[in-house]
């Protein structure tokens, strides 16, 4: 193995240095300028990102273990971006409620360490590396939902994702151990030349599938999710949301589209099913909810709906339409609790009316929430509207009408409630609104970013024809 063999493990051994980097930084600065780790830990990250973007060889290593490719390569960047908007999110709770406590640097050891499995699970070559990576990726994000220690709920959320994660990851590992009876090998190439539509391989699949769908908030495995996101700090609510579900998405889109694609015609009917009703749950419950961190954590699960309308094609459009939903929803999402982020931080309110005559004392807020929850909702022309549209019409082009028509039902229902939160902002009055408040750079400019994406990927993207052209390994 020579250093260019190295190299298509970039994003992994990077994102390792900058953890060492960390630690070594975390020794060596005393306690009274302990507030830089942010800043470095934001810059390391920050260089990280742009090497990310630049051209790399595509390749297997370690006997197949470990691949990537342009898709890959391509979601990697996107994790990456997701990731640095949240960081410059969260400087200022950060600096403010957890520096000062010696826990800054194990934070961001920990969050880096979580990205660095889902690297290893959407590369893997086998499931082997896939659960290793599964495991990486959820453990650590276990401690930081916990990460308020001073806050009931924040443990309460740590128990809830640990315990949850540990019954997921049970079932699924269950499953692949079914998988492994059935053709004899663990390596994915292998398995989808051999699989076939055994009871066993449908069990083990099933199985499989239930893990997946619990990182991604999936109905019936949705339970944990609203009390979690409530319980957590903003930014890892915030981490779960878009980052844990969009590399989840990932990794089962791969492995549906090729390794598990002999199944097709069984999982196409029960990805249809779990669509409809988690659109159906997601939105509904998400009526009712007072708490934003509760409202996006409904509607998160709603918009995971919307995206099985891409996974159900199985073919290169819907690949297509997946990612780009997915970078899409990064944007959009991060919008929505970066707001709800800087309010929090700056008032300690969380709730929907609290959010009453917002215009009138922080229109800049007001806006970036607006458009968040406008690309949630998908109204055009912001990109929301044309992520769900591309889903929509890869659905419809495999002649799933009906599975479409429910989906824009859905829409409707989800367009009402987002609307009740820019009612409240825009035509509500309250005399004891939230005061005017400057947030500090780093958030400004994670707003700034998410506003950017949201206004850059509906006005004008051929961002879209470039990950259709990449998606052809699916074809």
């Amino acid at each position: 193995m020579n250093i260019d063999s190295f190299l298509l493990m970039r994003h992994e051994i990077l994102l390792l240095a900058v953890v060492l980097l960390l630690v070594v930084a975390e020794v060596s600065i005393s306690q009274s300028k302990k507030d830089s780790i942010v800043h470095l830990a934001i810059f390391l990250f920050g260089i990280h990102t742009i090497i990310g973007f630049l051209t790399i060889d595509y390749g297997n290593l370690f006997g197949g273990m470990f691949h990537t490719n342009a898709l890959i390569h391509f979601f990697k960047n996107v994790l990456n971006v997701g990731v640095l908007v949240l960081l410059l999110q969260s400087g200022d709770w950060l600096q403010e409620k957890i520096v000062q406590h010696n826990r800054g640097t194990e934070f961001f050891i920990l969050l880096f360490s979580s990205l660095l499995g889902m690297y290893f699970m959407i590369s893997a070559g086998d499931f082997l590396m896939f659960y290793l990576g599964l495991e990486l990726s959820v453990l650590p994000v276990a401690a930081l939902a916990a990460y308020e220690t001073t806050k009931r709920k924040s443990s309460e959320a740590g128990i809830k994702l640990i315990v949850s994660s540990a019954l997921a990851s049970g079932v699924s590992l269950f499953g692949i151990s079914m998988l492994y009876a059935t053709t004899g090998s663990i390596y994915f190439n292998d398995i989808a030349e051999v699989i076939t539509t055994t009871n066993l391989s449908v069990l083990g699949f099933i199985l499989f599938f239930a893990g997946l769908a619990f990182k991604i908030s999936l109905v019936p495995f949705h339970f944990w999710t609203a009390d979690v996101y409530e319980g957590a700090p903003i930014s890892i609510a915030s981490y779960l949301s878009v980052i844990s579900k969009g590399a989840a998405v990932f990794i089962l889109m791969i492995l549906s589209f090729t390794v598990l694609k002999p199944l097709m015609h069984i999982w196409e009917n029960m990805v249809y099913v779990i669509a409809i009703a988690t659109m159906f749950i997601g939105n509904l419950f998400a009526l009712r909810q007072q708490n934003m961190k509760r409202f996006l954590a409904f509607s998160s699960i709603a918009q995971a709906g919307f995206i099985l309308l891409g996974l159900i094609v199985g073919n290169q459009l819907g690949a297509a339409t997946v990612v780009y939903f997915v970078l899409v929803y990064v944007f959009s999402n991060l919008a929505a609790f970066g707001v709800v982020q800087a309010i929090s931080n700056k008032t300690g309110k969380e709730n929907i009316t609290d959010y009453e005559g917002l215009y009138r004392t922080n229109p800049k807020l007001s806006l970036v929430m607006m458009l968040g929850l406008f690309s949630l909702a998908g109204i055009p022309p912001v990109a929301g509207f044309f992520g769900k549209f591309f889903l929509f019409t890869a659905a419809a082009s495999e002649g799933y009408y009906l599975l479409v028509f429910i989906a824009v039902v859905n829409v409707t229902i989800s367009l009402y409630y987002y609307l009740l939160v820019v009612r409240a902002m825009f035509l509500r009055k309250n005399e004891n609104a939230i005061p005017f408040f400057k947030s500090k750079i780093y958030m400004r400019l994670g707003l700034i970013i998410t506003v950017i994406g949201i206004l850059a990927l509906g006005l004008y993207s051929p961002l879209y024809n470039y990950i259709y052209e990449m998606s052809n390994i699916f074809n």
